[in-house]
């Protein structure tokens, strides 16, 4: 029998990232949407509490260990704002131009060296025992106004991360740039000894 590692997003882009970071562990990492899994309400008012609502959900209907995460933009001088409502900042969940748009306009009269952000990743892995673990990343940046690059997703095109050092914005990063220095894949890893138990690596 297959080991599989089931993972609450549809999101095929974000599902690669994870698919890459997981790359040597023996085991199968589905989507939800592959196992018919719906995805529940994100009502929680935290990365962590949404990750945990997922993996539960992912957890309970397929009997097999599940990883979620729930990840989001804060800006500073937004006071944190779009946060735990990153991906439906503009209304429609997932409309990446019309979230990039609502964002520039709102910081359309802060000074640049004042724009400083985070993206905020909590990742947590439910077994189905009821075994729970979620961890956080953050990858600190600023917002810059125009839209650079083709790789990524969400608000990646207008985020210059520290850690990048060079000015490129998250799109214009290799996935394998991105994975090294990311929010993502600093939660990722954080997490990675608790799947390793699971499944061995």
């Amino acid at each position: 029998m297959t080991r599989r590692l089931v993972v609450a997003t549809g999101n095929a882009k974000k599902l690669a990232e994870l698919q890459a970071l997981l790359a040597h562990l023996d085991v199968a990492v589905v989507p939800m949407t592959d196992l018919g899994v719906p995805s529940p309400p994100e009502d929680g008012d935290t990365f962590e509490a949404n990750a945990l609502l997922k993996a539960r959900a992912c957890a309970a209907a397929t009997g097999a260990p599940a990883i979620a995460d729930d990840s989001g933009l804060e800006v500073d001088a937004l006071g944190g704002a779009p946060g735990v409502h990153s991906a439906r900042y503009a209304g429609v969940h997932g409309d990446d131009a019309a979230n990039n748009a609502k964002l520039v306009a709102a910081l359309a009269d802060v000074p640049p060296r004042e724009r400083t952000a985070r993206f905020v990743a909590a990742v947590a892995l439910v077994t189905p025992d009821g075994t729970e673990h979620v961890v956080r990343g953050t990858m600190e940046g600023r917002v810059v106004e125009e839209a650079r690059g083709a790789n990524g997703f969400g608000y990646d095109p207008h985020f210059v991360s520290d850690p990048a050092g060079d000015g490129r914005t998250n799109a214009e990063l290799s996935p394998e740039e991105k994975n090294t220095i990311s929010h993502r894949g600093a939660a990722l890893r954080a997490i990675l000894p608790r799947v390793e138990a699971l499944f061995g690596g």
